[in-house]
């Protein structure tokens, strides 16, 4: 390797890190919001609190991560618009993203029960569990239109770089939600709808602080929105948003099921598995951080056809995610013990969670390479290839379900997950010389 080529590859890492840190604690912050609920629920005196709040934490997340068209649409498509220098594009693809947002969000509100209540029934937890599971749900479900709305802003804010803008507001309002948990559940005494009412009124709170955000950097940015109906820039968002969504239907289907499927192990298998999701998902949750930045830099490079800039961005952003992934591991390795004790004081849940946290130590490893590629593949908005890998996907983890849960019980549930990330790792890197035409060829 040139020393032009080691300097460039440096300000690539330097680049990607830029951009990468605000969203890795941004994305440990929201997904806080889950793992708050788990932990205030954990040291009330009865596992059901736990598990109730787990199940209907689940079931709102899977309606919540099947919309996540908004915000890898937005994000690849702003991206791209940017780089292009059109900055008419970049106002409207906001304001697309929001109409649609909103319009999907208050549909949601009504439906959101039916859909719960075939979750419950089909996942069967026990009464008790499935009592605060409805109570956490009905509450939550008034917040569908200011999340997906949240999805948009932060889809925007990636796209255009702007990635401490986007710190500032989901921090604020998931400092707000810690608040309001602890103040509801232990000041006012009102158990799990303390909890989902802390949560929903937070995201209130973040759609209002995003609103402003998008104004304020929209000025900064400049250009007028254009062509916000534009039959041609209407079909593509939809080609887009179709494709993402079929494949959030099916990755979050299966995520969802890894996470309930643990009720028929019984309530203190549940709750264990919901700790070591609550631990793995606030640390790997940063690992988004670098598929973020690769989406931003991936999409700008494919805008401006620069095929050396987009190999820089690859690089770096591998680079910075498997070690940060190798950290997270060694971290789960020597203070899970810990981290299981602070979430939770009930001993039964204590002890089966500790069976299983060589599994959940594993899994920022693991979950690298689908994330990153995920976030390269969104990007150039190769989403019908993101699609189709899922599919792939599933199907081993169907299989793996089928082979080893029977043989293996929780360990065979754990097993499955496994391959179905690295399903994902696999299928996606043999799709990858696709993205790398799209930036033109090597100079």
């Amino acid at each position: 390797m040139s020393l032009a080529e080691q300097v460039d590859g440096a300000a690539a890492r330097r680049r990607v890190w830029r951009l990468a840190w605000p969203v890795i604690l941004s994305s440990m912050s929201i997904t806080a919001l889950g793992a708050v609920d788990t932990a205030v629920m954990g040291h009330l005196p009865d596992p059901t609190y736990i598990g109730g709040v787990a199940i209907g934490a689940t079931v709102v997340n899977f309606v919540y991560w099947t919309m996540s068209f908004l915000r890898m649409g937005t994000t690849g498509i702003t991206a791209q618009a940017h780089g292009a220098n059109d900055l008419g594009e970049v106002q409207a693809a906001v304001r697309r993203a929001l109409l649609i947002a909103g319009a999907i969000g208050l549909c949601l509100v009504p439906l959101a029960p039916l859909v719960f209540s075939l979750a419950f029934a089909e996942f069967g937890p026990s009464a008790a569990v499935r009592a605060h599971a409805e109570d956490y749900t009905a509450i939550r479900a008034w917040g569908f239109p200011a999340s997906l709305g949240n999805m948009v802003v932060l889809g925007w804010l990636i796209g255009l770089q702007r990635t401490r803008r986007a710190l500032v507001v989901q921090v604020a309002f998931n400092a707000l939600n810690v608040v309001l948990a602890l103040l509801f559940v232990y000041g006012f005494q009102w158990g799990v709808p303390g909890v989902a009412t802390a949560t929903l009124i937070a995201e209130w709170f973040g759609l209002a602080l995003g609103l402003w955000a998008i104004r304020h950097v929209g000025r900064q940015v400049g250009g007028r929105a254009a062509r916000i109906f534009d039959r041609k820039r209407l079909f593509a968002v939809a080609r887009i948003n179709i494709d993402v969504f079929l494949r959030s239907v099916i990755l979050t289907g299966a995520q969802a099921h890894f996470a309930l499927k643990g009720a028929a192990f019984g309530d203190a298998v549940l709750a264990a598995n919901a700790v070591l999701i609550a631990i793995h998902s606030v640390l790997g949750q940063g690992l988004d951080g670098f598929a973020f930045a690769a989406e931003a830099l991936v999409g700008n490079a494919i805008g401006r056809r620069d095929r050396a800039a987009l190999d820089r961005a690859v690089r770096a952003a591998f680079v910075w995610a498997i070690a940060v992934a190798c950290a997270f591991s060694f971290a789960y390795a020597g203070l899970g013990y810990l981290a299981v004790s602070a979430i939770t004081s009930l001993d039964s849940v204590r002890q089966v969670a500790f069976d299983f946290l060589p599994w959940s130590a594993a899994v920022p490893f693991v979950l690298v390479w689908g994330y990153m590629l995920d976030g390269i593949f969104n990007g150039a908005t190769r989403t019908a290839d993101m699609r189709n890998a899922m599919i792939l996907s599933a199907a081993v983890y169907v299989g793996s379900i089928w082979t080893f849960v029977p043989l293996m019980g929780n360990h065979g549930l754990w097993a499955a997950f496994f391959a179905l990330q690295g399903a994902r790792a696999l299928t996606l890197g043999a799709m990858y010389p696709r993205v790398a035409r799209m930036a033109g060829p090597r100079a």
